[in-house]
């Protein structure tokens, strides 16, 4: 018998995994809240135009909601200063924000985004400026930063376990609204597992602030995939592009892209960020640069991995050149892979970026091809394994020696992942085909569990029904279209085990399918050699 290792994932989603039911009904959103309102998983919400939460209003969203974003009406969320978003999903039930074209039809800028403001310090002159994207409404709901009285501590809530797809629509030419874009946000507010799919534009922008995040995915970006400038000075771990090879955006595409602010000012705070962690994937001529460091930023870099840009890095500019040579721009334990030249210099520099990136003290490496970092399956575009293979190189070189502060979790890899995949059970990898016209609605089917994960030819499926029934369990592939027979069988209420067994399954992505009653349940299961 033939041997898979088989990761099953349990995802409440609307979409990739189904709790089928009953059909939702849509509210459409417009204007402002102005009150603190909850949206809840049994209803779709639609936004129509900018949709503003205002000053001292709180909007709550549970767990396994799904928003979309009107195209025609440029639909997006906006956050004003003082406002909260309190998006708190699960990795079971993550809340989703999508486009509101149908399956198959979805694109890069069917709606707006999340747009998030804060009273946290940037570099903007009197301490507060207009966000970009179009959304200044006259009223201040645009406007970002704590002016003369910053609070670096802000609270604007919490973004965790979310799905942002298909936004960063244009409000005008170089005017676009990103994925997610974080104006003056404070460290009060957490950021945490937020996947940003076929953005229009960056993923995710942070425009000044000091909020920092964890475990982010980049997804088939237009433009850039992490954007820093005005300022930002947050801490970041455990991030993950992967690029689209046919899509790039004609204004440059990077895995980093940073700036002081536009002009390469010294005014303070100066844009200072700390990655750690960071796997970027990128193949194609038509990107430019796995990290465009520029404009006077300090944008410092740790224990990560850029593959497959034409260029890995470059230090743009006297300015920034002179904060790497001063210690201030840091990129240690980093790894370049891949790439057709590791490094780029401006014209008319003389700087050795080579010298300087390959100090022996850096602890940084390059290698000629991607194949040698020996990353699982990093580049497929519908169902990635980023994690590295038994052996690889960068499962072992990361320090924390300049990285002290506790919100940094101390591991010994480089990149986003070492022998754990943090992306399952939430994220979604094939969201153009998602089902998004149902509820999750679970009546007779708890606590599922499968193990063990991962399996090699046998795993245990453990459930309780709550009421007794035919329970009807199947694998399908990812279309639907059914494989084989697990169970068809009537079961009295009560907890239960199932073998599953792989006799004859190639490596890829299935469901297993369970109905009882009403009830459809459909989990993923992950099949690699």
């Amino acid at each position: 018998m033939k041997r898979f290792t088989m990761t099953i994932v349990l995802a409440v989603l609307l979409g990739a995994t189904q709790f089928a039911k009953a059909q939702s009904p849509v509210i459409t959103i417009t204007g402002y809240i102005s009150s603190n309102t909850t949206w809840t998983k049994d209803n779709i919400y639609l936004l129509s135009g900018f949709v503003y939460v205002n000053n001292g209003a709180t909007l709550t969203i549970e767990p396994g909601t799904l928003i979309k974003g009107d195209k025609f009406t440029k639909g997006a969320l906006i956050v004003s200063r003082g406002a909260k978003l309190m998006a708190d999903g699960t990795v079971t039930e993550p809340i989703v924000f999508t486009s509101n074209g149908p399956a198959g039809f979805r694109t890069y800028g069917d709606w707006g985004g999340i747009i998030l403001l804060g009273k946290a310090s940037i570099n903007q002159p009197g301490g507060e400026a207009i966000i970009e994207g179009g959304v200044d409404d006259g009223l201040g709901n645009g406007t970002y930063g704590g002016g003369l009285t910053p609070d670096d501590n802000d609270n604007s809530g919490i973004v965790r376990y979310v799905r942002i797809e298909y936004p960063g629509i244009a409000f005008t030419s170089n005017n676009e609204i990103n994925g997610l874009t974080c104006g003056g946000i404070g460290s009060g507010t957490i950021l945490e597992h937020i996947q940003v799919s076929y953005s229009g534009d960056d993923a995710f922008e942070f425009f000044g602030g000091t909020v920092n995040a964890k475990h982010l995915i980049a997804f088939r970006a237009l433009d850039d995939d992490f954007d820093t400038d005005n300022g930002y000075r947050g801490k970041l771990q455990f991030l993950y592009s992967l690029r689209d090879p046919n899509v790039a955006d004609i204004s440059s595409s990077n895995g980093f892209e940073s700036d002081n602010d536009a002009t390469g000012s010294t005014n303070t705070p100066v844009t200072h960020p700390m990655f750690s962690n960071v796997t970027t994937n990128a193949f194609n001529a038509s990107y430019k640069r796995g990290a465009h460091l520029r404009r006077n930023t300090q944008t410092s870099i740790y224990n990560s991995i850029l593959m497959g840009y034409p260029s890995g890095l470059m230090i743009d500019g006297s300015a920034t050149e002179g904060n790497a040579t001063s210690g201030i721009l840091q990129v240690r334990n980093t790894v370049l892979s891949g790439c057709t030249n590791n490094f780029e210099v401006a014209s008319g520099s003389t700087f050795d970026i080579g010298g300087w990136f390959n100090t022996a003290s850096f602890g940084n490496t390059t290698y000629p091809a991607n194949a040698d970092v020996m990353l699982t399956d990093a580049f497929n575009l519908s169902g990635p394994n980023p994690l590295p293979a038994a052996g690889s190189p960068v499962l072992t070189g990361a320090s924390f020696a300049d990285l002290t502060d506790s919100f940094f979790e101390v591991v010994t890899y480089r990149g986003a992942f070492g022998t754990t995949d943090w992306t399952l059970g939430w994220a979604e990898w094939n969201p153009n085909n998602a089902n998004y016209t149902f509820i999750n609605e679970i009546k007779n089917l708890t606590g599922i569990r499968i193990y063990p994960n991962p399996m090699s030819s046998q795993s245990t499926l453990e459930f309780n029904l709550l009421e007794a029934g035919n329970v009807n369990i199947v694998i399908t592939d990812l279309s639907g279209r059914f494989i084989s027979q697990v169970m068809n069988s009537q079961m009295a209420a009560g907890n239960h085990s199932v073998e599953i067994f792989n006799k004859h399954l190639s490596a890829g992505m299935y469901f297993i399918q369970m109905r009882t009653g009403n009830d459809n349940l459909m989990v993923k299961l992950h099949i690699t050699d």
